[in-house]
């Protein structure tokens, strides 16, 4: 059977589409998120006895920030370019408020095409985003020493403060790019972070903190700045109150 031409189109269409769409997932991380430093030497974190250590989970899970994120649950970003509005999203998730990544992004001019979030979303963007959503006070930590991120990554335990830190893969994992994740806690004792990693095939893990802090102080090609943290914080300094309901937020 011989097709019609407008038949012919009909179907080359959206084969197109799919086909423009997975070559994106392909094409973009590399272009968005990479920094043009060769990591490939990097030993990674993975191989370390606390990166994923049960009896060190369960007690950073423990932590008083933790727990509030495990009560409600963690969203996992659908693709890389979203683990920005998902760390947004559970964040405000751990005070009460729930809502998905593309809810959070209606109204802000930033939107998706095909799912995919073009350039993903910088420290400042992601923290304007936060503030808008009713995120508290936030804060747009960079330039840090190792001394100040390590007294920022102590406060992570407060419950009226919440942090997202904004790191490149590379230096931990020797590979990857650009990312944004909460971080839930700190365990003293060990010096470790308690990264709620918003990618599902990485899950939430742990890392000294200056290892943590190497991956921090990189440079974000899309700023040609230095990332770093955001810090909400809400006053008083008491347990922040549940977070006003979020428009088109799923409830």
């Amino acid at each position: 059977m011989t097709l019609s031409r407008r038949a012919k189109v009909a179907i080359a269409v959206p084969l197109a589409l799919v086909a423009l769409a997975g070559g994106a997932a392909l094409v973009l991380p590399r272009l968005l998120w990479g920094d043009g430093v060769d990591y490939s030497h990097v030993a990674s974190i993975e191989a370390t006895p606390e990166y994923k250590d049960v009896a060190l989970l369960a007690k950073a899970w423990a932590l008083p920030v933790a727990a509030r994120y495990r009560a409600a649950g963690l969203v996992f970003q659908p693709n890389g370019s979203l683990c920005g509005p998902t760390s947004a999203a559970d964040v405000l998730g751990s005070v009460g408020a729930h809502a998905d990544p593309a809810s959070l992004l209606e109204g802000s001019g930033r939107r998706t095409y095909f799912g995919l979030l073009p350039g993903g979303i910088t420290l400042d963007d992601l923290g304007a985003l936060l503030h808008a959503r009713g995120g508290g006070d936030v804060t747009v930590l960079r330039d840090l020493d190792l001394a100040a991120f390590r007294a920022h990554v102590a406060a992570a335990n407060d419950p009226a403060r919440r942090y997202i830190v904004n790191f490149h893969r590379g230096p931990l994992f020797g590979r990857g790019g650009g990312h944004h994740s909460p971080i839930a806690g700190w365990l003293a004792a060990e010096d470790l972070v308690f990264v709620l990693d918003v990618n599902a095939d990485y899950q939430p893990w742990l890392v000294k903190t200056e290892r943590l802090f190497a991956a921090v102080d990189t440079v974000d090609r899309a700023t040609g700045r230095k990332r770093g943290l955001l810090m909400m914080q809400w006053t008083p300094p008491t347990a922040p109150p549940v977070a006003p309901p979020l428009d088109g937020a799923a409830h």
